[in-house]
């Protein structure tokens, strides 16, 4: 299984973006390691983990501490052992929701049409509401994940352009 791990830090000067490799890591622990290893100093630090164009993680490490994880699909866990380690712990549904959120269907953006708030055939876990003070409410991306044909590099890109570092992200992909 492939995939692409982005680290975006956000330090005084602003957003930054690295590559990181995953590879040998022994949990989630050691890749929250790696990820405080990008920007010792950063107030916030993010991990986006596309797998296969199928799965999103997303780690949140504040002040390199009190890590946060979601997942696009409990299925990664089973699918390899970099899933598994980055989700295979989590609980089988998502937080961050109160009961109307969770009721409420989702509207794509620039069209009308109602989907479900979370894919059918998803079952997204971890913490949902990790990034809402970054301006990505829980229902938005849980949204984004289940919008049809939306891959895991266009739901970083639309988390980044919000952030502001979607330039930074891209220019990694181009390496």
């Amino acid at each position: 299984m492939s995939y692409f791990a982005a680290a975006v830090v956000r330090e005084k000067g602003g957003w930054t973006a690295a590559e990181l490799n995953l590879r040998g890591a022994a949990d989630v622990d050691e890749v929250a390691e790696r990820l405080r290893d990008v920007a010792a100093e950063a107030d916030l630090s993010l991990l986006f983990v596309e797998a296969d164009d199928t799965y999103l993680v997303i780690l949140r490490l504040d002040e390199g501490e009190d890590l946060r994880v979601f997942g696009s699909d409990s299925a990664y866990a089973e699918e390899s052992r970099l899933g598994a380690l980055l989700v295979g712990d989590l609980k089988t549904s998502v937080t961050g929701l109160d009961d109307t959120e969770e009721a409420r269907p989702a509207v794509a953006s620039g069209d009308d049409t109602e989907q479900p708030a979370v894919d059918p055939e998803a079952d997204p876990v971890g913490e949902a509401d990790l990034l809402t003070d970054l301006g990505i409410p829980a229902q938005r991306l849980l949204s984004l994940c289940a919008r049809e044909g939306m891959m895991p590099a266009d739901v970083t890109a639309e988390i980044c352009q919000v952030l502001g570092c979607v330039d930074d992200v891209e220019e990694l992909r181009e390496v």
